[in-house]
């Protein structure tokens, strides 16, 4: 299993960046996961769209999705061409709330809408998926995901915020990417649905995960800043993302 960074920013791209997306690939499956700002651009550097096996989106926030709608054209344009099948949409796999959000991922035959919820479960292509909810504010859901493959397990965290609960989610996890939305020093007082670098590491060190991509990062952060606040860590290698970040699993 290997994967690729394509956008890791947040609230919105730094020059030349992107906001969250990242590509998945096993030897038979490519999938991608969030839909941010700049991503199809990225995407674009390792693989045509039109051969996306499915999208999996966490949530609706504008950071994770703002690319939908291009997405969404140029497959109808490949359809056109006759480069991707009109008979198979491309599957987006995506929380059923708000509606509006949901009812939008369905766009002429580019692109279909599977729901998911607390404890779903998916297989596209040799991947078997489950999905968790988190703590990310008390609006709308927000959904973790865990990747199974080639005997490896990837945990994508998603927006989590310190109640999210774990459990046995995280267990064995080969890779956890999760967002480190914080430094020490503008860390809200009162938890938001987001998690500081040095909480993830924490959290990727109580859960043994063998290692950890720190992601969801303001564009101005350092990356040896954030490597230093991230010391908890001790279990596994520890990356910051960047664009074009690789990681194999093996």
């Amino acid at each position: 299993m290997r994967v690729t960074v394509l956008g890791f920013q947040s609230p919105y791209p730094g020059p030349n960046g992107a906001t969250p997306g990242y590509l998945i690939e096993t030897q038979h499956t490519r999938l991608m996961l969030d839909c941010g700002s700049g991503v199809l651009a990225q995407l674009g550097r390792y693989m045509p769209i039109y051969e996306l096996d499915a999208l999996l989106l966490s949530h609706y926030h504008h950071d994770h999705i703002a690319d939908i709608g291009v997405l969404q054209y140029g497959l109808m344009v490949h359809q056109l061409f006759g480069e991707r099948n009109p008979g198979k949409p491309l599957p987006v796999y995506a929380p059923d709330s708000p509606a509006a959000n949901a009812q939008s991922l369905v766009y002429k035959a580019a692109t279909a809408f599977h729901p998911v919820k607390e404890q779903s479960r998916a297989k596209i292509g040799d991947m078997e998926i489950q999905f968790l909810r988190t703590d990310h504010g008390d609006g709308d859901p927000c959904y973790a995901m865990r990747l199974e493959a080639e005997g490896k397990v990837l945990v994508y965290g998603a927006d989590s915020g310190p109640a999210t609960n774990w459990g046995s989610f995280l267990k064995e996890a080969d890779l956890f990417i999760g967002e480190g939305t914080y430094l020490d020093h503008n860390l809200p007082a009162t938890p938001n649905g987001h998690l500081s670098v040095r909480q993830l590491a924490q959290i990727a060190e109580e859960h043994s995960c063998r290692s950890l991509l720190i992601t969801h990062l303001y564009h101005g952060y350092d990356p040896e800043e954030v490597l230093r606040q991230a010391s908890a860590y001790q279990a596994g290698a520890c990356h910051v993302a960047r664009i074009g970040l690789q990681i194999s699993l093996q």
